[in-house]
């Protein structure tokens, strides 16, 4: 019921503002200025629904999965940018001006007021530019921090562009009650970004961790360990992640989300799985410990706590293994008595972490470029092996997780619902999209 209950939370507040406006509003006019009033709302609320979103708020994500809030934050986004788009074009006709003798309070007629158009204007096109920077930012050459604070400044700006705009051009935002509900729906959204950038690190500063251990996987892969220092640590869930920011201020952009693939059985102290991939994560190898951290979390609902299925399929592909490893050493740590099956694949050999620790028994390794001499599977994980590996039974009855590169995980996740599987015993946590 939680997903049901957010949802019902997420559209009386993305609504509540047009059906406010409505019972406060003039007398009617024509169809189309009555949409484009009703568009423009509708996309100013869901813009500042976005910062609830991208927020990190725990009882979201953790009830439905970091992925689907961001892709739900991803959808909307463009939604509003549609509405907010289409909206100015559909006053097209409409009188604009000051007061005149048959409309003294302006309700029928648009401002020509040049501020109030000019935030608008502003906000029109900061926003399709903020969108669009978001779905190419893997395209484009710049750093990850740098395009997260432009992102956060500029829907920011967009906010309080939108906010004057509204208030002083609206013909619905100039009512009384309707100021005090933007400016309360501006000042929670602003809000949460404060929490973000300010509360969050200020927490953070006085819970640090310090760099245990660094010690190289594969060639390209590493396993970072972080202990707390001078506190209890972190009380987490196997599968789940953290952010990460080693060797910089807690206020500092400098944070990158990582799967957790230690235990919570095994004590407080937390490891991470890396492959060098970006610019933080190629210098993993040269971080000394005793290196100053701090973590931000956990986030995720990648978990079999709780779960009542008699068996637990994991599925990874690459660095995927980290957060089903740390689920694979939860079980085994408290002796978890459901049976559990690991499949685990790469592109070579060399690519292949934790095998002495994860053995054979029960574990399927998978290569696409094997050598001469490989005994293992061969190929990719596809609908042939899923079959070859699970039994009619076990679909439908044991709980499968996965995690990997999104074509694999759309190849399985289709597959196994074309077996039988019921949706709720699918868990996948996925961030890219575009």
């Amino acid at each position: 019921m939680k997903p049901f209950y957010l949802i019902v939370v997420y559209l009386g507040a993305v609504t509540l503002p047009l059906i406010l406006s409505a019972a406060v509003g003039g007398p009617q006019r024509e169809w189309h200025q009555e949409l484009a009033s009703g568009l423009g709302i509708l996309a100013f609320s869901m813009i500042l629904m976005e910062f609830i979103l991208s927020g990190r708020f725990k009882a979201i994500s953790n009830g439905v999965g970091m992925d689907v809030t961001m892709r739900f934050h991803q959808i909307m986004a463009r939604t509003a940018l549609v509405f907010a788009l289409v909206h100015p074009f559909l006053y097209q006709e409409t009188p604009s001006g000051g007061p005149r003798p048959w409309d003294p309070s302006r309700e029928l007629t648009l401002t020509t007021d040049f501020s109030a158009i000019l935030s608008g204007i502003g906000a029109f096109l900061l926003l399709p530019s903020l969108v669009l920077l978001a779905i190419g930012r893997t395209q484009l050459d710049y750093k990850y921090e740098t395009w997260r604070l432009m992102h956060g400044v500029g829907a920011l700006l967009i906010a309080l562009l939108l906010l004057h705009h509204t208030v002083y051009g609206g013909r619905y935002g100039s009512e009384p009650v309707m100021t005090w509900v933007w400016l309360a729906m501006t000042g929670v959204a602003v809000g949460s970004l404060l929490m973000v950038y300010l509360w969050v690190p200020l927490q953070q500063k006085a819970r640090a961790w310090r760099v245990a251990s660094v010690n190289q996987l594969t060639p390209k892969q590493w396993e970072l360990s972080v202990e707390p220092e001078g506190h209890a640590g972190l009380d987490y869930k196997a599968g789940q992640f953290l952010w990460l920011n080693v060797g910089h201020s807690p206020f500092s952009l400098k944070e990158n989300p990582f799967s957790i693939c230690s235990a919570p059985a095994e004590g407080p102290r937390v490891s991470f799985m890396i492959k060098e991939l970006g610019d933080f994560t190629r210098t993993v190898g040269q971080i000394e410990p005793g290196t100053l951290a701090y973590v931000d979390g956990p986030y995720g609902n990648l978990t079999v706590d709780g779960r009542a299925e008699p068996g637990v399929a994991l599925i990874a592909g690459g660095v995927g293994l980290a957060p089903l490893l740390g689920i694979l050493r939860q079980m085994r740590a408290t002796n978890d008595p459901r049976k559990v099956r690991l499949i685990y694949g790469n592109r070579v050999i060399d690519q292949i972490a934790y095998r002495e620790e994860l053995g054979t028994e029960d574990v399927v390794y998978v290569l696409s470029e094997p050598p001469d001499n490989w005994e293992g599977e061969t190929g990719f994980i596809d609908g042939a092996l899923i079959d070859r590996v699970f039994s009619e039974e076990e679909f439908s009855e044991w709980l499968f997780v996965m995690c990997g590169p999104a074509p694999m995980m759309d190849v399985v996740e289709d597959h196994l619902i074309k077996r039988g599987t019921p949706s709720r015993h699918i868990l996948s946590e996925r961030f890219s999209y575009d």
